[in-house]
């Protein structure tokens, strides 16, 4: 059976950094168990999320600079409700993309996006920072690469970066279904074969318990203003996970211009392996 796309305890003392990233691309795919068991993870994390919903609440409030938060594939902005509603919550002016069923880079989408950063920018005259889910983040990559001045900084949850060969793309057989709708390489790269520098601080967040891509492709290389963030979870629940929704408010909260590394604070710091 085909698979479709989109807890070890952590040692004392200071948080692990993820390993460096050799510029290789990942080829691997997840194991068939935690495809199967992705449904019920992602359910835990929600009820997770519900349970530590005060603690969230209690987060720093924000600038109130815009976000956009970019859907996984095939999905649509109801599944990124509640990352949305917690970052609006938390005093950010939150977007969704406003483009029904992720399909891919279709004609629309690639100029939809193009023109909602622009027009985000403007509005607000202030930098957009930019959250995609697996697929949407490779678009916020895309995003960025071209339009670097508009963008504050990228967060990406499950996005596979680094994704090469039939073999690793547990998504492209679904992905290329929808290939007849995309646009054409030249206006807007297949995510896999995307390349070029990234002029904004980054971070990407990634779970070795990954069913639907393979973990190893959702790392960014080593560089400035660059960190990989490791978390617990299945990708199916990366936007309502409650620890990756304190990490994406910890980046959003950072002061433009003084980006820092993620540290985890002592009372958390043994949920980040």
């Amino acid at each position: 059976m085909r698979r479709l796309v989109p807890f070890s305890l952590p040692r004392p003392g200071l948080p692990r950094r993820s390993p460096a990233v050799t510029p290789r691309l990942s080829r691997g795919g997840p194991p068939i168990s935690l495809w199967l068991t992705e449904a019920p993870r992602a359910a835990a994390e929600l009820a997770a999320a519900a349970s530590v919903a005060p603690l969230l609440a209690a987060e720093r409030r924000g600038d109130g600079h815009p976000v956009l938060v970019l859907p996984g594939l095939l999905g649509g902005d109801a599944s990124t409700l509640v990352l949305r509603r917690y970052l609006r919550w938390l005093n950010y002016s939150v977007s969704g993309w406003n483009l029904g069923a992720n399909l891919g880079p279709t004609a629309a989408v690639v100029s939809s996006l193009r023109d909602r950063l622009t027009e985000m920018a403007d509005r607000s005259g202030q930098r957009v920072s930019l959250v995609g889910w697996s697929l949407g983040g490779l678009y916020a990559h895309e995003l960025a690469r071209g339009a670097p001045g508009s963008v504050r900084q990228v967060v990406t949850l499950g996005s596979p970066l680094r994704l090469a060969g039939r073999g690793g793309r547990t998504a492209s057989k679904m992905f290329d279904g929808f290939s007849h709708l995309h646009v054409a390489p030249s206006l807007m790269p297949r995510p896999w074969t995307e390349a070029g520098p990234l002029r904004v601080p980054a971070t990407a967040v990634y779970t070795r318990s990954d069913g639907v891509v393979p973990w190893e492709s959702c790392r960014l290389p080593s560089g400035k203003r660059r960190e990989n963030i490791r978390v617990h979870g299945s990708h199916s629940g990366l936007a309502h996970n409650p620890t990756v929704m304190h990490l994406i408010a910890d980046r959003l909260a950072q002061r433009e211009q003084a980006w820092r590394p993620f540290r985890p604070g002592l009372v958390v710091r043994h949920l980040y392996p």
